[in-house]
């Protein structure tokens, strides 16, 4: 029987790693679920565990809050010595994170198949760890589950058509995930009852190093949102991380962010909201999902395919620009149509496939 070790430490990862473990549980495939720790947070790590029903990882490695490097060795390190003890038939890791890397790297140390769920995704910005981490990633994985064909089309410009891999267009598994969800997520969510009224609603996440560890971009992006917020009710979950460093250096908003939010109440502020402004790369299709337009505040997306529909608009964190935005946005209407993420049969797909190592 085939066993899958699957690696999961940060928001996303617990998200689509709810998906695949249904998958696995329909075709009776033995499952070790395993959380590196990376977020830590109650409501960033075991709220999902809890309200979306996911399977309690057998192994908390409790790994967090060092440098890349440091945390990055100590995950190969631990991740090592799990994958000694269960013996399992493939890793399966996760989008581009430090858990993502680690636990392909001590994968392949041992000689254990690795699956790269949500492989061939580029932003061609090598100073972004997130970059880093998923074209090593790939390029050592022996599955690649690509979510869109223009992950596929990435993966064979960079010729890995040459190398021993099996690679497939699965379609996104986070878009599985947002239909199964959206369903449900009215009665396990309460945050709409604290919701301000009269305004429209942006719903804003800010949380890259490329945007909080630079203070001025973080400036900006402060003073854009205050100034948004005269107009618009600013709903903002704020990573910790991002907490502790508007607090350090003294940057105030104007408006009081929220605590981190359960997965059923950010699905539930995507459907209330009138559009998203967002460094994250899971939001930004996750405001596609619900049929959103999104205000990228970076200077490359990786979902390339939501710009060139004109869903999508990538402004960096200059405030004029974001405000034209977001000006233009709430004159527009679209009816996002298009389906560049699949059918919502990725989890199944990739299992099936799993299936028969």
């Amino acid at each position: 029987m085939t066993k899958v070790f699957t690696i999961v430490g940060a928001r996303p990862q617990f998200v689509k790693a709810a998906a695949l473990s249904r998958a696995f549980q329909k075709l009776n495939l033995k499952e070790v679920l395993v959380h590196t720790g990376q977020h830590f947070d109650k409501n960033m790590a075991e709220i999902f565990f809890s309200q979306m029903d996911i399977p309690v990882p057998k192994y908390n490695l409790g790994i967090h809050s060092l440098s890349h490097g440091a945390m990055t060795g100590r995950m190969i390190e631990e991740l090592e010595n799990v994958i000694l003890q269960e013996h399992p038939s493939v890793v399966v890791v996760f989008g581009d994170t430090n858990s993502t890397l680690a636990g392909a790297l001590a994968a392949k140390k041992l000689l254990i198949p690795i699956a790269h769920v949500e492989a061939g995704l580029r932003s061609y910005n090598m100073s972004m760890p997130e970059e880093v981490n998923r074209i090593v990633t790939d390029r050592i994985s022996d599955f690649l589950f690509a979510p869109t064909s223009r992950a596929m089309q990435n993966l064979e410009m960079e010729g890995f058509k040459n190398f021993n891999v099996k690679i497939e267009n699965t379609g996104d598994i986070m878009y599985d995930v947002a239909l199964y969800y959206s369903k449900s997520s009215t009665g396990g969510s309460t945050i709409v009852q604290y919701l301000p009224e009269g305004k429209p609603i942006i719903l804003a996440t800010i949380h890259r190093q490329e945007n909080t560890d630079n203070l001025e971009r973080l400036g900006s992006l402060v003073g854009t949102f205050n100034e948004l917020s005269k107009r618009y009710d600013i709903i903002l979950p704020l990573h910790p991380r991002t907490r502790r460093i508007l607090e350090e250096q003294h940057l105030k908003l104007s408006f009081d962010p929220l605590e981190p939010v359960g997965y059923f109440d950010m699905i539930e502020l995507l459907k209330r909201c009138s559009f998203v402004i967002t460094d994250s790369g899971g939001l930004q299709k996750e405001a596609y999902f619900f049929k959103k337009h999104c205000i990228v505040i970076r200077d490359e997306t990786e979902w390339t395919e939501l710009v060139d529909l004109g869903y999508n608009y990538v402004v960096g964190t200059d405030q004029e620009a974001i405000l034209n935005q977001a000006t233009a946005i709430m004159e527009s209407e679209s009816d996002f149509s298009e389906m560049p993420y699949g059918d919502g049969s990725a989890a199944d797909k990739i299992a099936a496939i799993l299936k028969n190592i």
